[in-house]
């Protein structure tokens, strides 16, 4: 567990890390002497350190002064937020907790009330991450140059650039070949998916956290191996403790696993909630793909977790998406429509579709898609009763 402890007060500070590890030796601390008044600051030290527990000395702020806290609760649900403050008025506690802070304790401390309140927030947040499971999405393709990766990585983009409230992770899995990154940033990873794998025994949150590009403030992606040989450092029991953990972490995990089915790419198919196979209009692609869905339905993968990905899709292609469907036995998920010039510039610039143009034809298809992935179950019934009786 760790615990960042924000106070002008050095003494103080110290005093709190003192008694906290004498409670539990294993909590890590980090100190930042300052106060609110630097709130891009201490949200930013908030970022890179990832604490689970924040105990911060606002001593002399009153009521008015917590937006700059509000802030801070507002971009780290997952943090617990503890206020030391001279003077608790009803008025200044009920503000306080309004915006999300889990406890507001009186100084000068009282040990015992400190530990309790920490116990208190350690004990949800074991219990969220315990409960926790986010959903695992996973691309593949039954040939080569079907869009999968391109796709997954922009679909990806969108659910965390559409929706600022969830965490989306990609893991490139594509072990030999991977290249998810260049499509997002040209930023050079810090980790890769092989360096991962061999410290895997200390793998936790924030170790998967630093170890990925960061695209956005709640999307990172982990890359694939640079180098081939590489790849073979990464076993499928690293790929099965890496999915657990970030299941754990993000709303969304995406897969990105190529088009080769082997032990580690099999062991991520067993985490998928959803797997989208990816196809184009053309008959080396149907052909595959019918061959794909035959192997998973074969290794026990139910037939309504896989869903068709019409990538570069044409209306007027000699082989219709009827044609399609009927051949595979499996209606379309979504088409994705064919807009050359703008996913060329996209891709040459390793920048998401939706940064180059929001309104293009495929930047519109995979919000639908982002959509879908985030709807409500019961959200549409719900509203058309609401409606009905209003």
């Amino acid at each position: 567990m760790k615990i960042t402890i924000i106070s002008p007060n050095k003494t103080l500070m110290e005093g709190i890390r003192r008694v906290l590890l004498e409670d539990n030796p294993q909590r890590v601390f980090y100190l930042f002497e300052g106060s609110l008044d630097k709130a891009v600051n201490i949200i930013n030290l908030i970022n890179k350190e990832s604490p689970d527990v924040v105990i911060l000395d606002e001593s002399g702020v009153d009521a008015k002064d917590l937006a700059a806290l509000e802030q801070a609760c507002m971009q780290y649900p997952s943090t617990g937020f503890i206020m030391l403050n001279e003077t608790v008025s009803q008025e200044f506690l009920i503000s306080a907790l309004r915006i999300g802070v889990k406890d507001v304790l009186k100084l000068p401390l009282v040990n015992e009330e400190l530990l309790r309140a920490v116990h208190r927030v350690e004990s949800k947040s074991n219990y969220a991450a315990a409960t926790k499971q986010g959903k695992v999405i996973v691309f593949t393709s039954g040939k080569g140059g079907s869009g999968a990766t391109f796709l997954a990585c922009n679909l990806a983009y969108t659910l965390a650039a559409t929706h600022g409230d969830i965490k989306v992770a990609l893991l490139d899995l594509n072990l030999q070949f991977g290249d998810a990154a260049l499509f997002l940033s040209d930023h050079i990873p810090p980790n890769t998916l092989a360096d991962v794998a061999s410290n895997i025994a200390r793998l936790d949150s924030s170790f998967l956290a630093s170890s990925m590009v960061q695209i956005l403030p709640n999307f990172g992606v982990l890359a694939a191996p640079e180098d081939a040989e590489r790849a073979v450092e990464v076993k499928p029991q690293h790929v099965d403790t890496l999915i657990k953990l970030a299941k754990r972490q993000y709303d969304f995990v995406i897969l990105d696993i190529g088009r080769t089915l082997n032990s580690s790419s099999l062991k991520a198919l067993d985490h998928a909630d959803n797997i989208f196979l990816v196809l184009q209009q053309t008959l080396p692609f149907i052909r595959d793909s019918k061959r794909l869905i035959k192997i998973l339905l074969s290794l026990g993968y139910p037939k309504a977790k896989i869903n068709l990905l019409i990538n570069r899709c044409e209306k007027a292609s000699d082989i219709d998406v009827r044609d399609v469907e009927a051949t595979l036995e499996m209606k379309v998920y979504e088409r994705i429509p064919n807009s050359y010039a703008t996913v060329s510039a996209s891709v040459n610039q390793g920048v998401p579709i939706m940064k180059i143009s929001r309104h293009d034809p495929v930047s519109k298809s995979l919000e639908g898609i982002a959509e879908k992935l985030t709807e409500i179950p019961g959200a549409k019934e719900s509203s058309w009763l609401s409606k009905l009786f209003n």
